[in-house]
């Protein structure tokens, strides 16, 4: 009877919406995964191609990772310096014990980084009140890769690939720990033995995140204080919204997790008397002489478009520094128009907290709900805004902006933090100007679009330009590979070379070679581990390895033979090897 009486009901699918449910666009949300597996399978292509080539910063973080995995050390800096923490070298070493010293087990945990970090970039714009199709604009742009970009996220040469997710994600946890009520307010007003139960798990739940905030900013302050900026203005944000929540267990936990988040860099300091500001001040070049006119040159005008990903390797074209003039009015439109959504009045953070739960089916506190997630999600956006302009703004008026801002503007890395919010008021100009009535709305709206046009069609020219120069970075990688060949079947067990040579070389061979710097005078250089300076001075057989055409090559050239120098030459492939006759 029962089966006869089902027989004509319709079964309605498992995933079948609700009635006033809005159903959840699936299109934009599988585009932007298709989008963000495109963009992790470039940079893993570019890594099994050698690209971006590697160098010897990224082989002390790698001896730092072959150390660790065989319990020799555990070294909290950056080997050489009191700053620039580890991080990259404790996670790359587990591979580096299951598989020996290789570029790929350096890289595949940077890689997996730059993956998390679209994830949440795709969750953030959400979450800062981005539809799905906004948040597929936000991961095709990050999924774009100049040459300088990748740099900075692939190669583990000491902090940058960690800048960006770590940075995107106090954003997340500073939107959902202000987005909404807090359990304990809510809990303070259910009636005994009804709700306070449940409400405990949630509270829980918050004081995780508030752990989770304080740990990812400790971390970040020992790996790499870039990310100062983005870490004060979100803290600014959970002040103003839930101070009174800070004055209670969620204060004591912040500050334990970020201590503990930080504890390499306090124990360090303690232990030896190292002041880490003050060793990143003086690696700053703040001594040397840069003018102002090269400063703000090296930080405004070539800075914006070699941070995010708009010039092509090495130099920024003449047409590719447009860029520079539209990122500072994007990010002052951004603002502003954060800042008007700000003035809006609200209720007090601790009052509101009564009637901004999403439990509560009453009108007004829906309405609420609804003013107070707009609030929080331009109060956060304002924030990374804010953290953007003090990056670029610390970058410029150090003088590495102006000696070297090329290679120099791996320091604004972390300007893609601001992504979901820089361009947010393009998007929402497009969006209002598809079909208005209005001549000016269509006007901005087709203004807007072009900009977004312009700002993907540059990206992805530079990353063209950037996937063309693999195979000749490929093939300089086999010629090392065929040095370490060499200079295993010569036997060759200590060298001396160039700063960019020895560790590259070192790491390369597991430290079967053991290599100590020289200048191209033959004078001793930075070791960053002086130990293998002393067991190179202890070998009277220690060759000398040189590029071809390189000044130190020609210094040696001129020892060659028995009557001058008492060296011979093996050539390989784009390198000399020079070593005493027997």
């Amino acid at each position: 009877m029962i089966t006869g009486m089902t027989a004509g009901v319709r079964q309605e699918p498992r995933d079948a919406a609700r009635p006033g449910t809005p159903r959840r666009p699936r299109l934009p949300a599988l585009l932007a995964l298709l989008v963000g597996l495109a963009g992790v399978g470039y940079r893993l292509a570019l890594v099994l191609a050698d690209a971006p080539p590697t160098n010897s910063d990224e082989a002390t973080m790698g001896l730092a990772a072959l150390h660790i995995a065989r319990g020799e050390g555990f070294p909290v800096w950056f080997y050489g310096q009191a700053y620039m923490g580890t991080l990259e070298a404790y996670l790359a070493a587990p591979l580096v014990a299951l598989v020996g010293p290789s570029v790929l087990a350096l890289r595949l945990p940077t890689l997996a980084l730059y993956a998390l970090f679209l994830a949440l970039s795709w969750r953030l714009a959400r979450r800062l009140g981005g539809d799905h199709w906004y948040a597929l604009l936000v991961v095709g742009f990050l999924a774009l890769g100049s040459d300088r970009v990748v740099k900075n996220q692939l190669i583990a040469g000491g902090g940058y690939p960690e800048l960006n997710p770590a940075g995107v994600a106090l954003a997340l946890l500073t939107v959902g720990l202000c987005a909404g009520g807090t359990a304990s307010g809510r809990a303070g007003r259910a009636a005994p033995g009804i709700d306070a139960e449940p409400e405990r798990p949630r509270a829980a739940a918050r004081l995780r995140r508030w752990a989770a905030w304080g740990l990812v900013s400790g971390l970040m302050l020992w790996v790499d204080p870039l990310i100062l900026p983005y870490v004060l203005a979100t803290g600014a944000v959970l002040v103003a919204r839930r101070r009174r929540e800070l004055a209670g267990r969620a204060g004591l936990v912040v500050t334990a997790a970020l201590l503990l988040g930080a504890a390499p860099m306090l124990l360090d300091s303690l232990r030896h008397g190292r002041n880490p500001l003050t060793a990143v001040l003086g690696a700053s070049g703040g001594d040397a002489a840069a003018s102002w006119a090269e400063r703000l040159y090296g930080g405004l005008v070539l800075g914006p478009p070699l941070g995010m990903g708009f010039c092509s390797p090495g130099h920024c074209a003449g047409w590719q520094l447009w860029w520079a003039l539209a990122f500072p009015i994007l990010l002052l439109v951004a603002a502003a128009a954060a800042w008007r959504t700000l003035r809006t009045p609200l209720p007090p953070a601790d009052l509101g907290e009564l009637s901004f739960g999403r439990d509560d089916k009453s009108p007004r506190s829906g309405q609420l709900a609804g003013r107070g997630d707009r609030w929080v999600s331009a109060a956060v956006r304002l924030a990374l805004l804010a953290g953007a302009a003090a990056v670029l703004l610390a970058y410029t008026v150090s003088s590495s902006a102006g000696q070297t801002p090329v290679e120099s503007a791996r320091y604004l890395s972390c300007l893609a933090v601001a992504t979901p919010a820089l361009l947010w008021p393009l998007w929402r100009a497009v969006r209002a100007g598809l079909f208005p009535p209005r001549p000016r709305a269509r006007a901005a709206g087709l203004v807007a679009l072009t900009v977004l046009a312009a700002i993907l069609g540059t990206a992805a020219v530079a990353t063209v330009t950037a996937i063309r120069r693999a195979p000749a970075i490929h093939a300089e990688a086999d010629r090392h590979r065929a040095l370490v060949d060499a200079l295993r079947e010569l036997g060759v067990r200590h060298v001396r070379g160039g700063y960019w040579t020895c560790n590259r070389l070192t790491f390369a061979t597991g430290e079967e070679v053991v290599c100590a710097v020289v200048d191209d005078e033959l004078r001793p250089g930075f070791d960053r581990l002086p130990t293998y300076r002393r067991a190179v001075a202890d070998d009277p057989g220690a060759a000398w390895v040189a590029p071809v055409g390189s000044p130190l090559a020609a210094r040696l050239d001129r020892q060659l033979g028995p009557d001058r120098g008492d060296l011979e030459v093996v050539t390989v492939e784009g390198w000399r090897v020079y070593r005493p006759h027997p």
